[in-house]
């Protein structure tokens, strides 16, 4: 059993982000940090010729940290550069990675990342114990890559991939049909053409770059929940968006996890339903932390320096993960 106690401070929202729509869209703007350490780029192979961009950031301690984007964006977001920061307070290395034609890795990568990005994360983990064996793997996935990362750690692909020593989940969309549907109504409606206009824009730079031919037909006012049908399910040789969906959400391999694991998820993400992280089975190695505050990513609270929860959470988190027993 992982037994982990939960940070002491709560997510307290100010007034001025009182919701979880507020939470979402001021924690995305509001300025953040910018690390200035410095860092190496690198890549990494992929076995159907394709290859990921990423950048080490060296450390001082036994520890390797590794951090997975969102969807729409890169290893240079600002809660990846805020973990950056992190991290290297701690003394702990960094990669940060770029999925498939993201960031520095435009132009290296015909196939599009997706949530079941599972053997991607699994490359990542055997190119990192390759190079560094001696380092303890911590991985942390946000959004897209959060559920990415728990299928991975679930083996959900069917077929055991190399995973890291520990692992925390943020903001996990673990039932992505669930969450393509309500992320296109109401004021979700916002996020969903966001995600989508940065998609489309992956694959007019695909298309331009040479490396897929121009046929897939989406616009700019379609849903995810259609753009998945349209681009993603073929794209990544499935049959449609409900074989996507299926196949790809981790909610039904939480069970099988047997690294140490912590997810983190706000109860008021305005597409990710909290309801399917408390209902889903999970193993005795993950520990579910359910906030009442957050939002999607946002995690604005009135008690801290520059009003930042969530890096306070993740310290605390990394610190308690790393004093498991035999991890």
């Amino acid at each position: 059993m992982l037994t982990l106690q939960g940070p002491p401070l709560a997510c307290h929202p100010p007034r001025w982000a009182a919701n979880g729509h507020l939470q979402t869209i001021l924690g995305n703007y509001l300025p953040g940090e910018s690390p200035g350490h410095p860092s190496q780029p690198f890549r990494i192979p992929l076995a159907d010729g394709d290859q990921l961009a990423g950048r080490h950031y060296p450390g001082e301690s036994g520890v390797l940290v590794l951090v997975f984007h969102g969807l729409g964006g890169d290893d240079q977001a600002h809660y990846v550069r805020r973990t950056v920061a992190l991290a290297r307070r701690l003394g702990h290395h960094v990669w940060t990675l770029n999925h498939r034609g993201c960031g520095e890795g435009r132009g290296l990568a015909k196939r599009p990342y997706h949530s079941g990005s599972a053997d991607d994360l699994g490359a990542v983990f055997a190119a990192a114990r390759e190079r560094y064996p001696a380092l303890r793997q911590v991985a942390v996935g946000y959004s897209l890559s959060a559920n990415a990362l728990l299928l991975n750690l679930g083996d959900g692909l069917g077929t055991p991939l190399p995973k890291p020593d520990l692992a925390i989940a943020v903001n996990p969309p673990i039932d992505l049909e669930s969450c393509a549907v309500l992320i296109k109504t109401g004021l979700n409606r916002l996020y969903d053409l966001r995600f989508v206009k940065r998609c489309r824009r992956a694959i007019h730079e695909r298309v331009a770059d040479g490396l897929i031919p121009d046929i897939y037909r989406t616009r700019p006012w379609m849903t995810l929940h259609d753009f998945d049908n349209a681009y993603t399910a073929p794209a990544i040789g499935l049959r449609d968006r409900e074989d996507y969906y299926h196949r790809c959400s981790a909610r039904d391999h939480l069970a099988k996890i047997s690294v140490p694991t912590v997810i983190l998820q706000s109860k008021d993400d305005p597409f990710i339903p909290w309801q399917h992280h408390a209902e889903a089975v999970r193993s005795a190695r993950v520990h579910l932390h359910l906030e009442d505050h957050g939002g999607h990513m946002g995690y604005l609270s009135r008690d801290l320096p520059g009003h930042r929860w969530l890096p306070y959470a993740l310290e605390h988190y990394l610190g308690e993960l790393l004093s498991v027993p035999g991890t």
